[in-house]
């Protein structure tokens, strides 16, 4: 957690299929919502992986004809000056446990990884990491947590 003071902020961990609906106008979701509306409040956090997952999703896109070049060097300079940080810290032993226990992917199990190991709620649209989280006793962003 950041400190600034002696006000704590939380952060929280956000994956990278929220960050597509702050992309793609036609795509909404309530909890993409409250999590970047959270961001003038609070910083995110993400595992390393994010940084390639988004730009991944964002070169889908392109292929698809939803986004240009412009458009996404756009996005990403529109991204980068938003409190979101990188955590280079993953426990692999944990994800690996995670990802067995829960049926994840190693890359979804990074995500609860990071929650869990920082405490912070989850922000996903995935329904099976969100199944996850739940089952390991993460809290998911907009379920419960602080707002």
């Amino acid at each position: 957690m950041a400190t600034r003071g002696a006000q704590v902020l939380m952060t929280f961990v956000v994956d990278a299929s929220v960050v597509g609906c702050w992309c793609f106008p036609d795509e909404t979701n309530p909890v993409a919502d409250l999590a970047f509306d959270q961001l003038s409040r609070r910083a995110a956090i993400v595992p390393a992986l994010w940084w390639f997952e988004v730009r991944n999703l964002l070169l889908v896109n392109e292929r698809r004809g939803r986004l240009d070049a412009p458009g996404t060097a756009e996005f990403l300079a529109d991204l980068g000056r938003l409190p979101v940080h990188i955590d280079r810290d993953s426990d692999n032993g944990a994800v690996l446990g995670l990802a067995r226990a829960h049926g994840l992917t190693s890359y979804d199990a990074a995500y609860l990884e990071l929650a869990r190991r920082r405490e912070a709620p989850l922000a996903t649209l995935n329904q099976q990491l969100a199944h996850a989280a739940r089952g390991a006793q993460v809290p998911l962003l907009g379920e419960g947590d602080l707002r």
